[in-house]
């Protein structure tokens, strides 16, 4: 559950989404989870829809939640899973830039799971 502290200085918006990414990293919500409406947890809070939609917004472009249309929006994953996509985001963006395909790239990575590097 999340609360709003009406004398905080941080805007109601970066309260909801700093408390729903707690509760992702705390694992309180599971990848897969389906988080409230906009409107009803705005209505929950007594917040404006537009407050939700920021913080849902926010979270969205950070990778923490994912909206589906009228599906709804749900959690993505905790802390590791989505630093772990953002490591194979950029290693097959340089693997690209050298000429790679994406499967290249994988390969790579199997091969070195079974025969991995040593570092001098």
């Amino acid at each position: 559950m999340i609360t709003l502290d009406e004398f905080s200085a941080t805007p109601p918006y970066e309260q909801i989404r700093a408390g729903i990414a707690a509760q992702v990293d705390a694992g309180t919500l599971w990848a897969g989870d389906r988080l409230p409406t906009v409107r009803r947890l705005a209505e929950d809070l007594g917040v404006a829809a537009n407050t939700v939609a920021r913080a849902y917004r926010e979270l969205e472009a950070s990778g923490v939640i994912e909206t589906r249309g009228r599906a709804g929006s749900f959690v993505m994953g905790d802390r590791a899973e989505r630093e772990a996509k953002q490591a194979a985001v950029a290693y097959l963006e340089r693997t690209k830039a050298l000429g790679l395909s994406a499967a290249e790239a994988v390969e790579l990575v199997r091969n070195l799971e079974q025969h991995p590097v040593r570092s001098s």
